[in-house]
């Protein structure tokens, strides 16, 4: 499609929610522009994934942006000297990237009035994941009523629309419902410390939560692992 009212930015780490959310923005006849952030975070594996699921699935465009957030101390993702933690927390994990969310949806939100687009995915969720004060539903309305007070276009009358579709739904469906979509998870990588290659640690939150999700939608785990320990972990 290229009809303008039709356009979409969907947000792409390369992982395995966005590029569900890619297919779902698809399937919802959108013609999707994929954005991806280079934000200094510790491998480029991810990037390399987007690139792949962008094609596979289809994006008009896919860009990487670059935005230096390795200064934003703190976060085990952009500080190498914070090691990623391999087992469950309490509280807020320090793989929390401040106020990431907030920014690459303003990003988004300025590409997508730049494009005239109506909508921009995003695939937080808030059930099967780290507990980031950034994946919540208070955290999407809040958002949204930001974009529709910040921008030329919603003043107008024409809302940007963000959706949120994996909001609500388990790992397993959303595994469930981007294997109906046809998406190759094998392209994807969702490891917070993958090695150059884009092979999983199999230790680390994402890893296990994503591990989890196969498992429980009686689907093939395509992962690649580092080693066998390391899928067993």
């Amino acid at each position: 499609m290229t009809d303008t009212l039709s356009r979409a930015v969907v947000l792409l780490s390369g992982g395995l929610d966005s590029a569900t959310v890619l297919a779902l923005a698809r399937r919802d006849g959108h013609h999707c522009h994929a954005l991806s952030l280079d934000y200094g975070q510790r491998h480029r594996a991810e990037l390399d994934a987007a690139r792949r699921v962008a094609e596979a699935l289809g994006a008009a465009e896919h860009r990487i942006m670059r935005l230096d957030m390795g200064n934003m101390t703190g976060s085990a993702l952009t500080d190498p000297a914070i090691a990623v933690p391999e087992h469950p927390t309490d509280g807020i994990p320090v793989t929390y990237v401040p106020a990431r969310n907030t920014i690459m949806l303003a990003l988004a939100l300025g590409w997508a009035e730049t494009l005239d687009a109506d909508a921009i995915y995003i695939g937080v969720n808030a059930l099967d994941y780290s507990g980031y004060p950034d994946c919540r539903p208070e955290f999407v309305a809040a958002f949204q009523s930001l974009a529709d007070l910040a921008t030329k276009r919603s003043v107008e009358g024409r809302r940007i629309t963000l959706h949120a579709p994996l909001i609500a739904l388990s790992k397993a469906e959303i595994v469930r419902l981007g294997t109906q979509l046809g998406v190759d998870y094998a392209l994807t990588v969702s490891c917070y410390q993958a090695d150059a290659n884009g092979a999983a640690c199999g230790r680390c939150e994402s890893c296990r939560l994503r591990r989890v999700g196969f498992a429980r939608a009686g689907l093939p785990d395509p992962t690649r692992y580092v080693d066998a320990a390391g899928a067993a972990g």
